[in-house]
C-alpha cells in the first residue's frame, strides 16, 4: 500500500528512547519485587507509566521537547499496532483495539499527572491502575520508584534524549 509512505517515521532518537523504556518495563524486578503481574497487562501498565514518565519530562523542552514526545508516542502507536498484528488481531479490529490502547495511556497520563507529586494519591492510582489491588507496601514501593525516575529525568539534559540517551535507576 502507499499509504505507509504518508506516516510519520519517528527519528532515530525516538525509536532509540521507546526501545529503552520497553526494555526497562520488562526489568524482571517489577514483576519479583514490586508486585507487578507478569503478564501482557503488567508489561503495558509498566509500558504505559515509563512512556508517561518520559514524556512529562519532556514537556518543559518547549517544541524540540513536543516534537521528540510526539515521535516517541507515534513508535509506541506504531509498536502497540505492530504486535496486535502479530498476534493475530485481524485487519478489522485493530483500529478498535488501538482505540482502546489510546484511551488507556490518555487515561492513565491524565490520572498520573494530576497526583504525580502527592506521593499518597500517586500510590492510590499505581495501586489501581498497575498492581489491581490496594495493598499498601507494593504501592508505596512503585510510587517510591517513579518518583526516582521522574527526578533522575529532570536531571537529564535535553540533548542527551536529542541523541536517545536515557537513564533509569534498577528497579
Amino acid at each position: 500500500m502507499i499509504l505507509h509512505l504518508f506516516r510519520r517515521r519517528p527519528s532515530a532518537a525516538a525509536i532509540s528512547l521507546y526501545d529503552k523504556i520497553v526494555a526497562q518495563a520488562r526489568s524482571p524486578g517489577f514483576y519479583r519485587y514490586y508486585g507487578v503481574s507478569d503478564t501482557l497487562d503488567g508489561r503495558f501498565e509498566m509500558l504505559i507509566l515509563h512512556l508517561f514518565l518520559l514524556l512529562h519530562r519532556l514537556k518543559p523542552d518547549g517544541n524540540n521537547g513536543s516534537a521528540l514526545a510526539q515521535q516517541v508516542f507515534d513508535r509506541f502507536c506504531q509498536d502497540m499496532d505492530e504486535n496486535l498484528r502479530e498476534i493475530g488481531v485481524g485487519d478489522l479490529k485493530v483500529p478498535e483495539e488501538m482505540r482502546r490502547i489510546g484511551e488507556a495511556f490518555y487515561g492513565r497520563a491524565a490520572a498520573y499527572e494530576a497526583v504525580l507529586r502527592d506521593t499518597k494519591k500517586l500510590q492510590t492510582a499505581l495501586a489501581r491502575n498497575i498492581l489491581g489491588t490496594s495493598e499498601p507496601t507494593a504501592a508505596m514501593r512503585l510510587a517510591g520508584y517513579a518518583e526516582r525516575v521522574r527526578q533522575l529525568l529532570a536531571a537529564q539534559d535535553f540533548a542527551d534524549f536529542e541523541r536517545g540517551l536515557i537513564s533509569f535507576p534498577e528497579p
